[in-house]
């Protein structure tokens, strides 16, 4: 009898945010989550370092050149019914170049947006809702000064 056991993978997801505080979201055409909102972002390369990760995937799907400006948090995304178990390191990044534009339409994401942070849609993926809380904390924090 042989039993399939989850073994943790690895992503990176990036908070990216505009000169009018809106924050990227790119829709999820694949699975896991498909159909959700989600921080532009994906899974780390055998022997690839997580912030050179976060640069290709932003690069990848939403055609941006940008500097990670901290390591904002984590998230980690358990689901034994599929079989999945991610831990996501989530940065906050700079835009350095580019437009955004969706590099992957028709492929892993449907659809990309500018959101206002307090107008986010109500499926947001699992790893993007700790991004944003902890950037709302954060932002609640520096305001309280």
């Amino acid at each position: 009898m042989t039993t399939n056991i989850a073994v943790p993978r690895l992503g990176v997801g990036a908070v990216i945010l505009n000169n009018r505080d809106e924050i990227l979201l790119v829709l999820r055409n694949h699975n896991p989550e498909k159909g959700t909102w989600s921080i532009p972002g994906g899974k780390v390369d055998p022997y690839e370092k997580m912030a050179t990760s976060v640069i290709r995937e932003v690069k990848e799907e939403v055609n941006l050149d940008v500097e990670i400006k901290e390591l904002l948090c984590t998230a980690e995304t358990i689901r034994p019914e599929n079989e999945e178990h991610w831990v996501s390191v989530i940065y906050e990044v700079i835009i350095m170049s580019g437009e955004a534009c969706n590099r992957e339409e028709g492929g892993a994401i449907g659809d990309m947006r500018w959101f206002p942070l307090n107008e986010l849609p109500p499926n947001l993926a699992c790893f993007t809702v700790p991004a944003i809380e902890q950037l709302k904390k954060r932002d609640k924090g520096t305001k309280a000064l």
